[in-house]
């Protein structure tokens, strides 16, 4: 649990918040984005403070990108948003592979 806080020094955990907003399914707005991991007009992985997180389309853009408030901004067509994590166990492996390379 303790991968969701960020504590700065001298200050209690903080928990970041992490927040998808899709409009018409041709724009994403998400917060709470650690890194972007890798990206093309297919695929995005980025590393949120919730874990991994895969989003797959057609003709994907990175329209806004603020990493210093952890937000970034995709336009395309969405088909999938999809968390990477141990509950997938198998599935994550597959689509990491896939991913990378």
């Amino acid at each position: 649990m303790s991968d969701f806080y960020n504590t700065p020094q001298g200050s209690k955990p903080v928990l970041q918040e992490h927040d998808v907003m899709m409009r018409g399914r041709k724009l994403l707005d998400i917060t709470g984005v650690k890194q972007v991991e890798s990206f093309d007009n297919e695929e995005f992985l980025l590393e949120t403070v919730m874990g991994f997180l895969a989003i797959r389309g057609q003709n994907l853009q990175m329209k806004n990108l603020d990493v210093d408030k952890g937000v970034v901004s995709i336009k395309g067509k969405v088909f999938d948003l999809v968390y990477l994590d141990d509950h997938h166990g198998e599935k994550a492996k597959g689509l990491f592979s896939k991913l990378f390379r």
